[in-house]
C-alpha cells in the first residue's frame, strides 16, 4: 500500500501540510503518510516464524538460507535476542543475535547470527534500525564486542557492515556451501 508511491504521494501530502491546507484533512493525511512509512522494531513472537522463514529464503540461496529446523534452533536459544522490523503491519526484516562469555573473560561477546531484510524493504533504513537495536540490546546484556560472518562475494552486505563500523578480522576458507569463503567481521560496542 505504501512502498513505491512514496515520492509522489509524500511530496504532495508534505506540500499541502506545509502550506496549511485544510488543517483537519491535511494533518490527517500527513499522519497517515507518516504511519505508512514508519519502521518499527519489536521482540520476536512465535507467530512470526513463517514470515521470518519466508524472508530468510528470499534473501539467501538454498544451502545458505536456514532450514525451518535451523531457524527454530537459533530462535529458541536461551541467550538469543531476536527482533523483527515491521512496517504497515507486515514484518519486513529481522535479526537474531546470541551472546556468550568466552572462557576467562569478564564480559560477554555478541554474535549476529543473521540479519535479513525483505527485498522490498532493502535500502529503506530497516537494516540499520535492526542492527542498531540488536547492538543496543547486546550492550545492555553486557557485551563489549560483536562479531558476524559474511560471504566474501556478498558485496551489499559487506558495504552495509563496513558502514556500521565492522572490520574484517579473518577469512574463513570454504565457509559457505563448502566452496565460498566467508569473512569474520567484528566491532567494539
Amino acid at each position: 500500500m505504501c512502498g513505491s508511491r512514496w515520492t509522489a504521494e509524500w511530496n504532495t501530502i508534505w506540500s499541502e501540510h506545509k502550506a496549511g491546507a485544510d488543517a483537519a484533512n491535511g494533518n490527517q493525511a500527513f499522519a497517515v503518510a507518516l504511519q505508512c512509512f514508519v519502521l518499527r522494531v519489536r521482540p520476536y513472537r512465535a507467530g512470526d516464524f513463517p514470515r521470518l522463514l519466508e524472508i530468510d529464503q528470499s534473501c539467501f540461496v538454498e544451502g545458505i538460507a536456514y532450514s525451518p529446523q535451523e531457524m527454530r534452533y537459533f530462535l529458541r536459544m536461551p541467550t538469543a535476542i531476536s527482533l523483527v522490523g515491521w512496517q504497515d503491519d507486515t514484518i519486513m526484516g529481522f535479526v537474531i543475535t546470541d551472546r556468550f562469555r568466552p572462557r576467562r573473560a569478564s564480559r560477554s561477546m555478541g554474535k549476529i547470527i543473521t540479519i535479513d531484510v525483505a527485498p522490498a524493504a532493502q535500502h529503506s533504513g530497516l537494516g540499520t534500525l535492526l542492527m542498531s537495536a540488536a547492538e543496543a540490546e547486546l550492550k545492555k546484556e553486557g557485551c563489549d564486542y560483536v562479531s558476524l560472518e559474511v560471504a566474501v562475494d556478498n558485496e551489499p552486505a559487506l558495504r552495509f557492515y563496513k558502514k556500521h563500523g565492522y572490520s574484517v578480522l579473518k577469512t574463513l576458507p570454504r565457509y559457505y556451501l563448502d566452496s565460498i569463503d566467508g569473512l569474520l567481521m567484528g566491532k567494539r560496542l
